[in-house]
């Protein structure tokens, strides 16, 4: 998901959001199914990387996509609400990997060579919502505001129409649009593409113009601070988010053993039930594979993909009333400041409720993406996005290291920096361009120019 983000931002920035999404999604969900039925380790793991790389495509393009069919008095009310669907897919996935992965049931497919059980099953499940979606996408149009910046007016005329009809229920003859202005730095960045893309190595100097303006003059600010949000962001709600089941089993554990005192903070319980891997992998014991989970893994995953469905419907409610920087302030700051209270707090039930809230800082991703589609004009908006999240989850690999290596060896540590890193995010959405400006009276300026349009 990586390598592959600056590919598909440059992709959907050229060919269009629609023709980047679509694809996408019916490659995930072949290279899903394939990844089922494989019985090579190497195969499968190869399988599953070209699942993150070919799910990068759709997973950031898309809040281009659904943007730019709203003005900016709608644009980031319409992303969180899509949004809440990944605190809806996180109460449903529990649900499902309970159902499913928790039998022990097994056949054989001969001539794959395989032994078909649930886990198999599970991956496939998961791969279903690709398929949905791509499907789906046969009825929904290209981004009206891509097409334009293509220079194609008489196609985003049709696709404008096509919407009327949609809304009104009306025939979409009845819009008249006799011609649409293009937006100034789209048509300027599309004369030069034309202007410099003639002899060998076009493509190469076609992702260069593309990537190039985000990195130069007024772009430059705009790029620096969103990719370094989501990656401050990404290393707690990710980085800590690995470790959430082990730690709260590791508190549990820590209460049985106790015999009722249960005074210690989050990191007294994680130190007093380390594990020494070494001595494990030397003893001679060897136990079966347990196929099946505690049910208690698929409660506290389920509790917590409900408090961010919750707050996503939340913060679509309020993000036009409040605006985003208030929410991200609130959202990051309140995070950060949990995480430094497990620190310091010695009633297990507390810490747990505190490292929760710590995990909600993931809410703020997507207030991010929806100012990054809002900062950035139609030719590079996709491209912004991308980049965007590429250190977004560069930083999900940095905070998943960084705990993995320093959890047992300096559990304060751990929490102090997601929590310092959290409040410093916090402190940067002030310098977020036109954060503060609420949408109510910007709404004509976002508006594709139509310089004449009438009904029958």
């Amino acid at each position: 998901m990586i390598i592959s983000s600056h590919l598909w931002g440059f992709l959907a920035d050229t060919m269009g959001r629609r023709a980047v999404i679509m694809p996408s999604l019916f490659a995930t969900f072949i290279t899903t199914v394939l990844s089922s039925l494989t019985n090579n380790f190497w195969v499968f793991a190869i399988l599953r990387f070209l699942t993150g790389f070919f799910i990068s495509g759709s997973s950031a393009t898309v809040y281009a996509y659904l943007g730019e069919f709203h003005n900016i008095k709608t644009r980031s009310r319409a992303i969180m609400a899509a949004s809440t669907i990944f605190g809806l897919g996180g109460m449903l996935m529990p649900a499902v990997a309970w159902l499913v992965m928790n039998n022990t049931w097994a056949f054989d497919i001969p001539f794959l060579g395989i032994t078909y059980k649930p886990w198999r099953l599970f991956l496939v499940v998961c791969g279903l919502p690709d398929i949905f979606c791509a499907l789906s996408l046969f009825m929904l149009p290209e981004s009206p505001k891509f097409v334009l910046s293509q220079g194609r007016q008489t196609d985003t005329i049709k696709i404008l129409q096509g919407i009327y009809g949609i809304n009104t229920g009306q025939e979409r003859e009845t819009l008249k649009i006799s011609s649409i202005i293009e937006e100034y730095e789209s048509l300027a960045s599309r004369k030069h593409n034309e202007q410099n893309m003639k002899g060998s190595f076009r493509v190469l100097k076609s992702m260069y113009n593309q990537t190039a303006p985000l990195f130069m003059g007024e772009h430059l600010r705009k790029t620096m601070i969103a990719c370094t949000l989501q990656f401050g962001i990404f290393v707690s709600s990710n980085g800590m988010y690995m470790f959430f089941p082990d730690i709260l089993n590791r508190v549990a554990t820590h209460m049985e053993k106790s015999g009722g005192n249960y005074s210690a903070t989050i990191c007294d319980a994680v130190i007093n039930t380390k594990v020494d891997i070494k001595e494990i992998l030397n003893s001679s014991d060897s136990s079966s594979c347990d196929l099946k989970l505690d049910i208690s893994a698929f409660e506290h995953s389920l509790v917590l993909e409900v408090l961010y469905a919750v707050g996503f419907v939340i913060i679509g409610i309020t993000i036009n009333a409040v605006g985003k920087l208030a929410i991200l302030v609130f959202v990051l700051m309140g995070c950060g400041l949990c995480a430094i209270a497990t620190l310091f707090t010695t009633i297990p039930l507390l810490s747990i409720y505190l490292y929760v809230i710590l995990l909600m800082c993931g809410l703020a991703v997507t207030v991010v993406n929806a100012a990054t589609v809002d900062l950035f004009p139609t030719h590079l908006r996709a491209m912004s996005v991308c980049i965007s999240l590429m250190m977004g989850r560069l930083g999900s690999v940095f905070g998943s290291n960084l705990v993995a290596a320093m959890l047992e060896i300096n559990c304060e540590a751990t929490f102090l920096i997601s929590g310092i890193s959290l409040i410093l995010c916090g402190v940067l959405s002030f310098f977020i361009p036109n954060v503060q400006v609420r949408p109510h009276g910007r709404v004509r300026e976002e508006r594709l120019s139509i310089s004449s349009y009438g009904r029958q």
